[in-house]
């Protein structure tokens, strides 16, 4: 009988309605065992320095690192800079390596999902999800969409990875990867039939010789069983085992797992981590093998310089601008050629107020300097589809793209604005505005057009540019030109920022911010009408706004931008600025270092054997405890004192608490998350041989929690013509009545769903989204997909950003596996009536 202390404290962990699966490698560890995310940076680093090894050795070069399981990602990139002669970006590289890993951890996500686990013997369709998941990966890449083949591709590692986690190969004396996994060609033979017995009970606590010896000798492969609180499986057959696996309680009882050191086959847990390692280098190189080394560097995030991406409206009101826009265009990219700074790619969306796009990406310069030099004009004095323009660049430039916004409009598109934001979070892009004021010109037609911006035009773009950590410069046609320095600032290559504030009053305040030795080109800007203010370095120099050139820096004025440039010398310790204007302004202030940090809000699931974590693609809910994952670039180890929520636009902080899951990554637990919009601010201390300083590094992106929550579940991928649903929930503890519904996807499919859902008081409600790729969408295209759930009245506002690819592979789930689902479900909602006849019968 399942012990009744168990379901209580499953009760009370709060998880009755999310069923617990059989996790694998843990995220938290104290003993030494390693997590997913440990393997699978483990593999890039070693897959890369293999690359970076085979590239030196062809360019007859040395190559002088170890190739072991002490590598880090500062060894590698500095080994893999000296192979390819340039630096390479190392703060990219961990951003992928994030990316995947987030993917990766959120498979324990999949309810009830023996395939994605390979549980209960479920051998075929955990293959079928890898070989098309790996398909999925290699059409992303050859249509350069890098950040979904990532998600794919962390999605694989974790089903590939659990498989020597929850399977016998390790026991049956295998010292090499199962590539038939990999490989689809290939039979899956050997396998245990359902009626063969593969397991007798453990001694107690002692399991090292549960599994069968006939079924060692004959080499049957086997996977442990695992059924939530209910003691159900198979006659004979092996369970995963641990306290919420109701099925390790009959005969034959114990389990098989080697999640981590302390479980049944712990004694095995680093040998099938190492295992999980090697058979994720093969994955990776079979990955390489197919798209080429350039393409696979790119996936890795080791892309040698950054991406000049520019949004551009082509109204003819514009023309003259356009016409100096170009020129400017053409001078950043003449400048950057030939030099270590030379953008990597380029890409260009042009919008009116009729059409945009289509984005046109390429990695040569002569290509896109004939791109920009045809582009034409259209006759309109309309708003354009900016957002609409900015969405797709969003949903196609590379993570962390800084992005240029040129136009003199306000935006026809503003429903869009929730979609723009949410990809703004989730890549990490900044995007700047560059907004001329009113133009009146002629048409072809001999008509006269003009358009002008508002302040609350704007204010919208502000708003947009101050989430996103880009900025809003007012420009002229005399004074673009100008603009190229500040274009020129923010595509350099490993910018970090050090802080950024926006203020929407006008009161005098005061600011400070911290330089470390490693930061170098350290630029500050304070945009606002005719801000007054004063800079003092540490040692207590000070200097005037309207000293252009001083003992400090030097000081250029863009529009309503000033630029101040710090001096190269004395910069090291605590900087202050005071600020005193007559409207609202922003700070920020940037450099080039080595070290950055890398922030995403993550979802934290108990389940019954561990917790399992995957990114947040939704906004945290307002009041109540959210958790944020740090990563530390540029430094083998860290010491980080705090991080701390700061408002965005005052002087508001919440602290979090910090909990290290490896030498440079941090997960922070937040007790309650803010009613106003916020950015994550880090400080810490940098060790260097016998100097120890202070650093300090913040987000650019801002964030803002809601009281209501929208959850969904979606597969990653779907086929072209063949509808596919994706169910959400909208819940909330405040407003209740109509809430408005709102989907779209990037890619303009057709679909279906609910244009409102009725909640009561702290109640939720579901609804479907039904959408259909065209039967003629090319395989490997990426589609997101957003939902948005708005409050009555317009007060609050959430939404959930699903991203999946299009392919043309056959469905990989068999009835038989459909039906297993179905049959779990069933199974676990009888459980919910158990655990609650249970408790009642506790209470008598």
């Amino acid at each position: 009988m399942v012990p009744l202390l168990v379901v209580a404290v499953f009760l009370l962990q709060g998880a009755l309605f999310q069923p617990p699966q059989a996790a694998a490698f843990k995220i938290f560890t104290s003993d030494g065992s390693l997590t997913h995310h440990q393997i699978t940076e483990a593999a890039f680093l070693r897959k890369m320095a293999e690359v970076c090894r085979n590239v030196a050795i062809a360019r007859g070069k040395d190559f002088t690192l170890p190739i072991n399981n002490k590598l880090t990602p500062t060894a590698v990139q500095r080994a893999c800079s000296n192979s390819y002669s340039t630096l390479l970006q190392l703060a990219t590289f961990n951003l992928a390596v994030l990316q995947t890993s987030l993917s990766n951890a959120a498979v324990d996500k999949k309810v009830s999902s023996t395939a994605h686990h390979f549980d209960n013997e479920d051998f075929k369709n955990g293959r079928d999800l890898i070989t098309l998941g790996v398909a999925a990966v290699k059409v992303s890449i050859k249509k350069g969409n890098y950040l979904s083949a990532r998600i794919s591709l962390g999605a694989v590692c974790h089903t590939l990875q659990d498989f020597y986690s929850h399977s016998n190969w390790v026991e049956l004396g295998s010292t090499a990867p199962f590539s038939t996994l990999i490989k689809p060609e290939r039979p899956l033979e050997n396998l245990a039939s359902p009626s063969t017995k593969t397991c007798k009970s453990c001694v107690g606590d002692n399991c090292t010789d549960n599994i069968l010896t006939e079924v060692l000798q004959q080499k049957l492969l086997t996977s442990g069983y695992f059924k939530f609180i209910l003691p159900i499986k198979p006659a004979g057959k092996c369970s995963h085992g641990g306290t919420f696996d109701g099925s390790s309680y009959k005969e034959p009882t114990g389990g098989i797992n080697k999640d981590d050191i302390s479980s049944n086959h712990g004694f095995l847990h680093l040998r099938a981590a190492e295992m999980a390692i090697n058979a994720t280098m093969e994955l990776l190189e079979d990955i390489q093998l197919a798209i080429g080394d350039q393409a696979f560097l790119k996936l890795m995030g080791l892309s040698q310089t950054s991406v000049l991406v520019f949004v551009l409206d082509t109204t003819s009101t514009l023309s003259y601008y356009i016409a100096e826009a170009k020129k400017v265009f053409l001078s950043i990219i003449d400048s950057r050629r030939g030099t270590s700074e030379e953008p990597s790619e380029y890409i260009l969306v042009p919008f009116s107020d009729q059409d945009f796009g289509p984005l046109i990406r390429t990695g040569d310069a002569d290509k896109f300097k004939e791109q920009i030099n045809s582009l034409s004009t259209s006759d309109s004095s309309n708003p354009g589809l900016c957002l609409s323009g900015l969405l797709l660049t969003l949903t196609r430039a590379p993570p962390s793209s800084d992005i240029f916004v040129f136009t003199d409009s306000s935006a026809k598109d503003i429903e869009l604005k929730i979609a723009v934001v949410a990809m703004m979070q989730i890549t990490q892009s900044k995007v700047s505005f560059l907004l001329s004021n009113s133009i009146s010109t002629r048409s072809q037609q001999n008509v006269s057009l003009s358009r002008s911006l508002s302040q609350s035009d704007i204010q919208f773009y502000r708003d947009l540019a101050h989430v996103s950590g880009g900025q809003t410069i007012e420009v002229t046609n005399s004074t673009l030109s100008q603009a190229t320095t500040v274009i020129t600032d923010v595509i350099t290559t490993d910018l970090v920022t050090v802080l950024q504030v926006e203020r929407i009053s006008s009161k005098a305040e005061n600011f400070s911010f911290v330089l470390d030795p490693t930061l170098s080109n350290v630029t500050v800007y304070i945009t606002g009408d005719s801000p007054v203010f004063n800079l003092y370095s540490p040692t207590g120099v000070s200097q005037s706004g309207s000293v252009a050139d001083g003992p400090l820096g030097s000081i250029q004025t863009i529009g309503n931008l000033k630029r101040v440039k710090l001096n190269s010398d004395n910069q090291t310790g605590e900087w202050k600025i005071s600020i005193d204007t007559t409207s609202s302004y922003s700070l920020k202030v940037i450099g080039q270092s080595s070290v950055d940090v890398l922030f995403y809000f993550v979802e934290i699931v108990e389940g019954g054997h561990g917790d399992s974590w995957g990114q947040s693609f939704t906004r945290p809910f307002i009041g109540r405890n959210a958790t944020f994952y740090v990563s530390v670039t540029g430094r083998d180890s860290v010491t980080v004192t705090d991080v701390l929520l700061v408002e965005a636009s005052g002087s508001g902080a919440v602290n979090g608490t910090i909990k290290s899951v490896g030498a440079t990554d941090f997960l922070v637990n937040i007790d309650r998350i803010p009613d106003w919009a916020f950015v994550v601010q880090l400080k810490g201390l940098l060790n260097d041989s016998s100097l120890v300083s202070q650093f300090q590094r913040q987000s650019p992106v801002q964030h803002k929690g809601s009281r209501i929550t929208v959850t969904a579940q979606s597969q990653n991928i779907t086929q072209p013509g063949v509808p596919m649903s994706v169910n959400f929930t909208v819940a909330t503890n405040t407003t209740d009545g109509n809430y408005t519904i709102r989907a779209r996807t990037d890619q303009g499919f057709s679909m279906s769903f609910p244009s409102s859902l009725t909640l009561g008081p702290g109640g939720s409600a579901q609804g479907s989204v039904t959408l259909t790729a065209p039967s003629d969408t090319e395989s490997g295209t990426d589609v997101t997909l957003t939902i948005e759930a708005e409050a009555p009245g317009s007060t609050d506002l959430n939404y959930i950003t699903l991203r999946f690819t299009v392919s043309t592979a056959n469905t990989i789930f068999s009835g038989c596996y459909l039906l297993s689902m179905c049959l779990s479900f069933v199974c676990f909602f009888i459980c919910h009536f158990v655990c609650l006849g249970l408790v009642f019968v506790a209470k008598l």
